[in-house]
């Protein structure tokens, strides 16, 4: 069984004038025939952190995470040969009527994602895919949305055995990994800090902005 982890960082909104809202948009996949080297990165990080007594919920989150964690994580997923993949949005060149359809943006920008994976045969599927979605949703008409409309896309298009499912990062510790890698990304678009990108960088098979 082969997995797929998908996580994004920034946001999909086009209020440019609110404080908070980012210039970028970043999808990340991290894929791996096997998760469980990836599982014990992310509990040998915890275990470290319980040895310094220090209190924290039961994920790990790129935006509130030390430095010296997130570049083990980073250097992990290098030693362990995992791939990753991601597309950045500058969201000031997205057309106006999309910018109202958030959820059928992000719907394409993640087929894209699945598509280049899959027809440059990066993952087998020969004994089917499972995708773990981080839940960016509360909506389960979205969530059944979503994972209607990858199953279909993946089945009728490369005809691979393939399952969506959407978690929390602390019900699937690999969407911790993911996680941070998505966030090292986007700090190199959104702050020009490439500090873990450039950690990152041996393992990014493809790195595509959707609108230039």
């Amino acid at each position: 069984m082969a997995y797929i982890f998908l996580d994004e960082s920034g946001d999909l909104g086009f209020n440019f004038k609110k404080k908070k809202t980012s210039k970028f948009f970043v999808v990340t996949v991290l894929f791996v025939e096997q998760k469980r080297p990836v599982e014990k990165l992310i509990r040998k990080v915890h275990a470290g952190l319980r040895k310094k007594f220090i209190i924290r919920t039961s994920a790990l989150h790129a935006a509130k995470e030390e430095p010296v964690n997130i570049t083990r994580i980073c250097r992990g997923l290098v030693d362990k040969n995992c791939k990753l993949m991601t597309i950045y949005l500058n969201k000031t060149k997205v057309y106006t009527n999309l910018r109202k359809e958030k959820h059928v943006l992000y719907n394409y920008i993640v087929n894209i994602l699945l598509d280049r994976i899959m027809n440059r045969r990066l993952i087998s599927k020969k004994d089917g895919i499972i995708l773990v979605a981080s839940r960016r949703e509360t909506n389960k008409f979205l969530n059944e949305n979503f994972r209607d409309y990858l199953h279909r896309q993946i089945k009728s298009n490369h005809g691979a055995e393939f399952k969506v499912e959407i978690k929390t990062p602390a019900q699937e510790k690999c969407l911790q990994a993911a996680d941070i890698a998505s966030w090292s990304i986007f700090r190199k678009y959104e702050y020009s800090d490439d500090t873990y990108y450039q950690i990152l960088k041996p393992i990014i098979v493809e790195e595509n902005a959707l609108y230039k």
